[in-house]
């Protein structure tokens, strides 16, 4: 199907078949596609909001066209989340990677510069110091290495870069923060994504059962929030052994006091990455433990879908006993010191 064909179906209110979506996106990840006609693609698309069919098809071929990271551990897992909440909150999911590798876990962690939220996970790390520029096979060597590692999208997904400027233009969440997290790299079948809509839950997982993941929960606050949140109800889509059930995690149901989320928003990279040490080196203070609690609670569920802890709840408890210890702050150090290695090498 033509782009052209594809937007007036679309603004005719009609859905795409997971074929023409293929066809449409080949169009535009190959450069086939002008920017006006990917904008108002964009554009017509979220108005109409995306099926089930419709992202498959998307995701399918960005997965093709990726490049792709060959990691040699039993099981790998993932915490990128959509962003475009529009929360401002510091980098959760970024931080929470760091206690699932201190816990024993991989983690190949996908991620890109914000482009709707005050710092996206590429942001954070490269104000830490995390070389960016590394190739697959060194991407590999931090998973196996140290337990994490970090995939900068453009790296991988090249072909995103005919989308990057009406995506910028735009400056409105699309289709593209939905397929980052749906096209690791490396292939993690098990992940914690969290997006910016609860409708989108069930959907995102049913693709991902379509894509073939292992156990996933896409979670998503009643505030909009694309974590699991402290404060509010946060809705769970898990699949797990190929079926996929929904609930409601409860502020505190995980053991863990609920609060609101005052303090925990940042300005940019660098408020973030102070937060994110603080929490990570278990320093103390009571804006510090808001943002470890908020951590835990999305580690654990981390833990759990990488099957480090039997449950939820075990998880997070997991979580917390790790971040008393400070070693996940050590596992930011050693990625930084193994990346800046490859720099120099």
């Amino acid at each position: 199907m033509d782009i052209k064909v594809a937007i007036a179906q679309l603004m005719a209110g009609q859905s795409l078949s997971r074929e023409a979506m293929s066809a449409v996106m080949t169009q535009i990840m190959t450069g086939e596609a002008t920017q006006a006609q990917i904008g108002g693609f964009l554009v017509a698309l979220t108005m109409k909001g995306e099926t089930v069919e419709e992202i498959t098809g998307a995701a399918q071929v960005m997965r093709r066209l990726a490049a792709p990271v060959n990691v040699n551990v039993p099981i790998i897992v993932d915490t990128c989340g959509t962003g475009g909440d529009g929360a401002g909150l510091f980098n959760v999911s970024t931080a929470a990677a760091f206690v699932v590798a201190a816990a024993g876990g991989y983690v190949a962690k996908h991620g890109n510069r914000s482009i709707t939220s005050s710092t996206g996970s590429a942001d954070l790390l490269e104000a830490a110091g995390v070389n960016l520029n590394i190739d697959a096979e060194q991407v590999s060597k931090c998973v196996e290495s140290i337990g994490v590692g970090f995939m900068f999208a453009p790296a991988h997904h090249s072909a995103m870069k005919h989308a990057i400027g009406p995506r910028k233009e735009l400056g409105l969440r699309t289709i593209f923060n939905v397929l980052g997290p749906l096209t690791n790299p490396a292939g993690a079948k098990r992940q914690v994504l969290g997006v910016f809509d609860k409708t989108l839950c069930r959907p995102l997982a049913e693709v991902l059962q379509a894509l073939g993941s292992e156990h996933v929960m896409v979670v998503s606050a009643d505030d909009g929030l694309d974590e699991i949140s402290l404060a509010v109800n946060t809705h769970v889509a898990e699949l797990k052994e190929g079926v996929v059930s929904e609930y409601e995690i409860y502020p505190g149901a995980s053991g863990i006091e609920p609060q609101n989320l005052d303090g925990l928003t940042v300005k940019d990279a660098q408020e973030s990455l102070e937060l994110v040490r603080g929490v990570l080196g278990n320093a103390g203070g009571e804006r510090i433990q808001k943002a470890s609690d908020m951590v835990a609670i999305n580690a654990g569920a981390a833990l759990y879908v990488a099957g480090v802890a039997d449950s939820y709840s075990e998880g997070v408890a997991l979580a917390q006993d790790t971040l008393a210890t400070g070693l996940a702050g050590e596992k930011l150090k050693e990625l930084v010191e193994m990346t800046a290695c490859f720099e120099e090498a």
